[in-house]
């Protein structure tokens, strides 16, 4: 008989929401070594994010070539496999300063590199990040119906039954999380997503198994669902006798991703 799984295989993890821009290389202040970003998004100091060259019409990534070429540093070029990390950030103005290591030294540009019509270069959340305060969470999946039943037919003992064909899916989840006096916490965090006003960005990726190699999670082995969301809403709950808690409701933008076999 196979193992049925618990809760305790399970985890939660996600990508804050206004974490996604694109940007042309006009926006690259090689003397002020600034990328100037879409006002009120939501960049914090210490993101991890990574870099790209993407069309904006298809959503495809475009690999680098002489038509297509990353902004160039004193040392190098900016590296689409490569984890960078945001200095600063300025919702007002759009500015950002990124860094190779966590609270290290400005990136040095040097060129804003070159690209073909119409691409863009677009900066983003490297991954997904376990929420660690998250005690539970829920997905419900459903199946639309389309009544295609027709008249006319053959008349007999018992009445006859409408005829159904499956239309469209939709999902809606939640996820109890508690409330914590740390500001940098990612709970916090997406529980202030909620009142967002761009939520670009957003993503779950919910384990039912989460297996680890070495230390490291596998998600070859593991077992999850991963969907870019839209955070609809988040209830709050104080009483004397709980941990603070928070229900954050969320629905995918679009097909969600099942990934619910392991390859070993």
């Amino acid at each position: 008989m196979a193992t049925v799984l618990s809760g305790i295989s399970g985890a939660f993890y996600y990508k804050p929401a206004g974490t996604v821009d694109g940007f042309v290389e006009s926006a690259i202040d090689d003397t002020a070594d600034t990328i100037t970003l879409l006002p009120a998004l939501n960049f914090k100091a210490g993101d991890p994010v990574k870099f790209r060259i993407y069309n904006p019409n298809t959503g495809a990534t475009v690999t680098p070539d002489a038509s297509n070429v990353m902004p160039a540093l004193s040392s190098g070029s900016l590296d689409p496999a490569t984890t960078y990390y945001v200095l600063t950030y300025s919702n007002t103005t759009g500015e950002m300063t990124v860094s190779a290591t966590q609270g290290g030294a400005s990136l040095d540009f040097s060129d804003d590199g070159t690209l073909a019509a119409p691409n863009k270069f677009q900066v983003y959340y490297a991954d997904y990040a376990a929420i660690a305060e998250v005690r539970d969470w829920s997905l419900e999946i459903t199946r639309s119906e389309i009544d295609v039943t027709t008249i006319g037919k053959q008349p007999g003992q018992f009445v006859p039954f409408r005829t159904f064909i499956a239309g469209f899916g939709e999902a809606n989840g939640s996820a109890t999380v508690y409330m914590t006096d740390e500001d940098a916490a990612s709970a916090n965090r997406m529980i202030e997503d909620v009142l967002l006003r761009n939520q670009v960005g957003a993503s779950v990726r919910l384990y039912v198994d989460q297996v680890f190699s070495g230390g490291v999670l596998n998600d070859t082995l593991s077992r999850s669902i991963y969907m870019e969301v839209i955070l609809t809403s988040a209830s709050l709950a104080v009483n004397p006798d709980d941990g603070q808690q928070v229900s954050i409701n969320f629905r995918p933008v679009d097909q969600p991703t099942f990934d619910l076999s392991s390859a070993t």
